[in-house]
């Protein structure tokens, strides 16, 4: 299941659920001639129906929409509103859906800056009405409850947070994946033409992976595929980044990086890798392939192969070196 469609389900069964209570108490309060409180409870239950009906419409961006907030407070009014109908003590008792609903359809930090005044006022105005020994239970409610779905809430935006590094981070080396280097490549070219920056793309391979391979076997191979990782975030800036694309090879996109930037890049990793020392294998090599985009109408497609070209070309000229490929229309 996507997360949107986790939100869809967890949002319109949240806004379900409240509707049906306000629902349910609008309907009491009619019974009992209360009808102060049955018009706004059942302004309660039409506001709850028509925030499930907007989460459905809106499901095909559920993650994108914008409007729970405006709902989850337009659902906080006619509770402060019950404070002049019927006094603090009802307004807290409708305030709990009211919260538990925010927690689960918002944000956290926007969850809490909906929720937290809207608890600390009726906190106060509960402790200032009742005895203590009445307004305490209450008010030991309130913190529970929004700790608690706080908590819960925090947990749930770490698991999705963990569950996209995932998504896009090898688990052996630590450095992205191939999945994600596409993606990254279109988004810094887009910027590259917007700003004028260059942006530089390296592709690195083992020398002569499949014989290391073959040497160390499949589980010494992948320590040195993460040494070797470990020694590349040592040696690229904050902004660069690092995809593994299996088989002993790498990429680095380098944004704001000119042609003689990635030729000093590549260079200071070739030489670094060279002079380590490796395990089981002692001495190792890389060849390096860099481009550079310039022209404003490059693909991230076609950038992308200029550097593997480049790579290609390092490994025909005897491996352990680099080889940068220019962009044809400048040298045109």
């Amino acid at each position: 299941m996507t997360e949107t469609r986790l939100r869809t389900i967890t949002s319109s069964a949240a806004y379900g659920l409240c509707a049906l209570f306000f629902a349910i108490l609008a309907m009491q309060n009619l019974r009992f001639g209360f009808y102060g409180l049955f018009y706004l409870a059942a302004g309660l239950a039409a506001t709850g129906l028509g925030a499930c009906l907007y989460t459905l419409a809106v499901r095909n961006y559920q993650l994108r929409a914008r409007g729970h907030a405006p709902l989850v407070v337009a659902l906080e009014l006619p509770v402060l509103a019950a404070l002049w109908v019927d006094g603090p003590s009802t307004a807290a008792l409708w305030s709990f859906p009211v919260f538990a609903l925010a927690f689960l359809v918002l944000p956290l930090r926007a969850a809490l800056k909906v929720t937290l005044p809207v608890a600390l006022l009726l906190m106060l105005l509960l402790a200032l009405d009742l005895p203590l020994a009445d307004s305490l239970p209450a008010i030991m409610a309130f913190v529970l409850l929004v700790a608690s779905a706080g908590l819960a809430s925090w947990h749930y935006d770490h698991m999705a947070q963990s569950a996209e590094d995932l998504a896009i981070i090898d688990s052996l080396t630590g450095a992205h994946n191939a999945r994600f280097l596409d993606e990254t490549l279109h988004k810094e070219i887009s910027r590259a033409k917007a700003t004028g920056h260059p942006v530089s793309i390296l592709m690195m391979d083992i020398d002569h992976h499949d014989e290391v391979r073959e040497l160390l076997g499949t589980e010494q191979t992948q320590t040195l595929y993460r040494r070797l990782a470990e020694q590349l975030f040592t040696l690229i800036r904050a902004g660069d980044t690092l995809y593994f694309l299996g088989k002993g090879r790498f990429c680095l996109i380098l944004p704001f990086t000119h042609e003689e930037g990635a030729r000093v890049t590549a260079e200071r990793i070739r030489r670094s890798i060279a002079e380590a020392q490796w395990p089981q294998v002692g001495r190792m090599t890389v060849s390096i392939g860099a481009t550079t985009h310039i022209s404003q109408d490059t693909l991230a497609e076609r950038l992308r192969q200029r550097a593997t070209d480049a790579l290609e070309e390092a490994g025909r000229r005897g491996h352990d070196r680099v080889w940068f490929t220019a962009d044809p229309r400048r040298a045109a």
